[in-house]
């Protein structure tokens, strides 16, 4: 287990807050709070002097709530950072949350209101929608939905098997469907899927609860479902459900025929038919698996080669977390699963998150959660505290975008051609692969929460309804019963509700980036880089079209990005 934090640097100084400040004591935070509401606020000047004041400590309680959650998932056998994880859902933010809501209120309600700044338009909209969707009596209700989410992610950390010889993880027992021998992957595949039906129950149950919890928090804001207002909440203006109806049917009616050509060339390749679930990650002609990088620590550095081709100064960047000690990337048990970059705002770092096993997939995600750490560091300095995040939608197409546009350079991990060649086309697939799966959870969650009052047996029907609509193409028959709880696997249905449409609207975006990119690589980057500058500031569509694409999920704007794909993957 690394030691964390160990290298950052000192934060910067404060002018409001006191150095001081413990950020886990509720009585000192409430004071400050209290002060605030409590300050006159007669002028344009001191509304602005007073908005300072607001960013700092907002600031300081992001960076203690970011590290807080990192401690908690890096560790999921750290018995003091789970303590403290728990004392910051229970305690602290519940403690807070009202303090948020009349600040938001003071602000919206000042009588100079007419006079704030243009600029201020999209936060006051964002801040006066968390104004409507606000009800004191969805605090209790809302802790509890962390602390069930909290249990999800300690019974999926702590999950092992006995393989090979060993006891590994269930990311570690991941390379297993890169080898050769398809006797060795069924076995593994098997290993973990019966791993995970041994808890299925214990997941359904924390799901279960989420879906009760969440709907009461709906009802108490007068949604009569948690889809809707969850679409608001997460301050969606710009798209609707109806849109995410029409991007399942886009994928439906373009990306599945690809997806069957493409499973149809793997099962010639590989000469099997039908392939199994354990066939879809192998080489289809039988070639070792891919081995990229060691550790974690060869992983950061060929990445940050990789960094300094695309963009100079996005290399120094990268470098700077290097030194910095920011980036935790080697799996190890008790690990949470997944990635993430998360920011530490009085820094204004990021920090990256992920379960590294030495696979070309790994290459993937630290150069997608490199693409989120370059769009915080791009915005970091945004005076409005609100803007310096942009619509997760775009979030996600600074990520996704990354790894296209880093493509180019993949021989930084590999010499060979062939393997640079068998890598790109892991990559290019995977843009296509990615969106039935989206398209899945995404209307998967929309029939859960529209039927909240559904059984276990109706849920797993849903399920399979979506799996014949969106399958992954792979022959099932024999592992049914594990198929319908592959939805288990997805750590957002239980922590991020919802957030998952962003990777199918982002990889469309990511897309026209790198099909722009394929005739002009300077001019695409360049408008990457200013869209990423804007963070918040303009709304999704305005960013969409500064990095030289269009928010639109009709499968008339689809095809022709899956056709490019399809035509540099050799259909």
């Amino acid at each position: 287990m690394p030691s964390l934090f160990t290298r950052l640097p000192a934060p910067p100084p404060r002018r409001y807050v006191p150095k001081t400040l413990d950020c886990s004591d509720l009585a000192a935070l409430v004071r400050i709070h209290e002060e605030l509401l409590s300050r006159p606020l007669p002028t344009e000047h001191s509304v602005h002097c007073w908005m300072d004041d607001v960013r700092e400590i907002s600031v300081a309680l992001g960076e203690h709530d970011a590290i807080t959650y990192i401690r908690k998932s890096v560790n999921t056998r750290d018995k003091q950072a789970q303590a403290d994880y728990l004392h910051l859902i229970q305690k602290i933010q519940p403690g807070l949350a009202p303090f948020r809501d009349k600040l938001n209120k003071k602000l919206l309600e000042h009588p100079l209101r007419r006079r704030f700044p243009r600029r201020w338009g999209l936060m006051l909209r964002s801040r006066q929608n968390a104004v409507d969707l606000f009800r004191e009596k969805n605090i209790p209700i809302d802790r509890q939905i962390d602390e069930t989410a909290l249990r999800y992610s300690q019974l999926t950390g702590g999950l092992e098997v006995m393989f090979d010889g060993r006891k590994q993880t269930l990311t570690q027992m991941g390379v297993y469907m890169e080898r050769t021998d398809r006797g060795l992957r069924q076995r593994a595949w098997e290993t973990v899927a019966k791993r995970r039906y041994q808890v299925k129950d214990r997941i359904d149950a924390i799901y279960d609860r989420l879906v009760k919890l969440r709907t009461r928090v709906a009802r108490n804001a007068g949604f009569s479902n948690f889809r809707d207002f969850c679409h608001l909440r997460y301050d969606r203006f710009d798209y609707t459900p109806k849109h995410c109806f029409t991007f399942h049917d886009s994928v439906e009616e373009v990306v599945m025929p690809a997806l069957r050509r493409m499973r149809d060339r793997r099962a010639r390749e590989i000469a099997l038919d039908p392939i199994k679930p354990w066939d879809l990650a192998v080489d289809p002609f039988g070639r070792p698996p891919l081995k990229p990088f060691q550790n974690g620590k060869q992983l950061a550095g060929l990445s940050k080669k990789v960094f300094d081709r695309v963009d100079r100064a996005l290399g120094r960047q990268f470098e700077t977390l290097i030194r910095c000690g920011v980036l935790d990337l080697d799996n190890r048990p008790g690990k949470e699963p997944g990635g993430y970059q998360c920011t530490l705002p009085e820094r204004k770092l990021p920090f990256i998150f992920m379960n590294a096993v030495g696979r070309d997939t790994d290459v993937r995600t630290l150069l997608h959660e490199g693409g989120h750490a370059f769009h915080m560091l791009a915005a970091k300095d945004e005076p409005i505290l609100d803007y310096r995040q942009s619509p997760t939608e775009f979030c996600e197409v600074a990520s996704m975008s990354m790894e296209l546009l880093a493509n180019r350079h993949v021989d930084v991990f590999y010499q060979n051609r062939e393997d640079q060649d068998r890598s790109t086309r892991v990559l290019l697939e995977g843009t296509l692969d990615v969106l039935p799966w989206v398209a899945t959870i995404d209307a998967f969650q929309h029939w859960v929460y529209t039927h909240p009052q559904h059984t276990r047996v109706e849920r797993r029907t849903a399920w399979m309804r979506l799996r014949r609509r969106f399958g992954d193409g792979a022959d099932w028959s024999e592992h049914r019963p594990n198929e319908e709880v592959l939805w288990h696997r997805q750590l957002h249905l239980f922590g991020i509700p919802f957030y998952y449409i962003e990777y199918g609207i982002a990889q469309l975006g990511a897309l026209m980036v790198w099909h722009r990119a394929q005739k002009n690589p300077s001019a695409a980057l360049g408008a990457y880089k200013r869209a990423l500058k804007l963070g918040g500031s303009v709304g999704l569509r305005e960013l969409f079209s500064a990095a030289g694409g269009k928010l639109d999920f009709s499968a008339r704007t689809m095809k022709p990005l899956v056709e490019t794909v399809m035509e540099q993957l050799g259909f």
